[in-house]
């Protein structure tokens, strides 16, 4: 077939009526079919939707958005949805944001992405958020400060209309640079030295109290402690939590017996189990996260000591798979989905202004006894 039959067809087939609402995307006059033509189709309009609807299209943009949907009659949205679907409408996030000045998008700023810890908090956050038109993104610092602050900086840039922290020190220079310029940050698994910033974290003192209190109970009295970070609000609190229990049951915390992780990993759990095994004897390990509790165990496996045979190990926060390790870990345990979003329901609170007071969450921790504690037999 020649160029120009072709194009006579493609003429013929462009020019046939389309009968109104046949829900079909009307193609714009082509260009000479051959030698790069161009077929262009025509964008579905607010007003596409709103007419097929029968509404005005302020309604229609009403409807569209999970934030004001509550502001249409139930069933006038509904006709708006299946409108907006026959017609294959996709709402424009740029126009959007150019109106109401938000880009509906969250950045998540994370510390070690292969911690088991944060993938269900991640996903409570985002379930959230989605359901509000939200959409996350997340970024991942390696605990480091100079590339937190570039992804912080990265996220502002594209217009981030929230910032989670799940990075802050306690005396984190980002943070008052956050509440200077109004961004709406909310921190989760952390708090401010001055609580300054909205959060939502375990209690988390509570909780290593009712680690050692465990231990004590099953006859340990030479009880050390793997600290994590003191920079962050989780290695501090669970290290201050570990002394004051000690003392409520009238035990010293042995300064021997104590030792400072650098970050909540297996690897600095094997090295300060090391230094434990080589500072003097104890019966119980109170570790300050799951992670280091993990490196306890390979700690011990290395010089051929078992768990709890030899030392009874708890750890903190009930990572999923934890229960798998053998012996199974006895751990804290709090409900990490509910950070996700508890976090998310602050945030868009502070996005849309109804923010108030600063708010500080703390759920309740929960012992979980399980293998690798167990009763003082020496």
């Amino acid at each position: 077939m020649s160029g120009s039959a072709r194009a006579a067809k493609w003429q013929s087939h462009v020019e046939r009526k389309i009968k109104p609402g046949a829900g079909l995307v009307v193609l714009s006059k082509p260009a000479q079919i051959g030698g790069g033509a161009r077929v262009t189709e025509q964008a579905v309009t607010l007003r596409d939707v709103a007419s097929r609807a029968g509404v005005h299209p302020a309604t229609a943009s009403r409807a569209l958005n999970p934030e004001t949907r509550l502001l249409v009659k139930e069933d006038t949205a509904r006709k708006v949805l299946e409108a907006a679907e026959q017609l294959g409408y996709h709402p424009n996030p740029v126009a959007r944001s150019l109106r109401t000045r938000r880009s509906h998008t969250v950045g998540v700023l994370i510390p070690d992405l292969t911690n088991p810890l944060f993938p269900p908090i991640v996903r409570g956050l985002e379930d959230r958020l989605a359901a509000a038109g939200y959409v996350a993104f997340i970024g991942n610092t390696d605990g480091d400060d100079e590339r937190e602050r570039l992804v912080f900086e990265r996220m502002r840039a594209r217009h981030a209309d929230g910032i989670v922290l799940a990075t802050a020190h306690l005396s984190d220079p980002l943070l008052a640079e956050a509440s200077r310029t109004g961004l709406p940050v909310v921190l989760i698994n952390r708090t401010a030295q001055d609580h300054s910033l909205p959060s939502v974290t375990v209690d988390n003192e509570s909780g290593m109290r009712m680690a050692v209190a465990h231990l004590i109970g099953q006859g340990h009295r030479r009880i050390a402690h793997i600290a994590g970070p003191q920079e962050v609000s989780t290695g501090l609190y669970r290290y201050r939590g570990f002394v004051a229990a000690m003392e409520a049951h009238g035990l010293a915390a042995d300064p021997s017996l104590i030792v400072f992780a650098k970050a909540f990993s297996i690897e600095e759990g094997m090295r300060t189990t090391r230094l434990l095994l080589e500072r003097g004897e104890c019966s119980a390990v109170a570790a300050g996260n799951d992670m280091l509790a993990v490196g306890c165990f390979a700690a011990l496996d290395e010089v051929g000591l078992s768990c709890p045979a030899d030392l009874s190990v708890v750890g903190f926060n009930d990572m999923p798979f934890i229960d798998r390790l053998r012996p199974p870990l006895t751990t804290i345990r709090f409900p990490h989905y509910q950070v996700g979003t508890e976090a998310a329901q602050l945030l868009l609170e502070l996005i849309s202004g109804r923010g108030g007071p600063v708010k500080v969450l703390y759920l309740a921790p929960e012992l979980v006894v399980r293998g690798s504690t167990a009763p003082y037999s020496r």
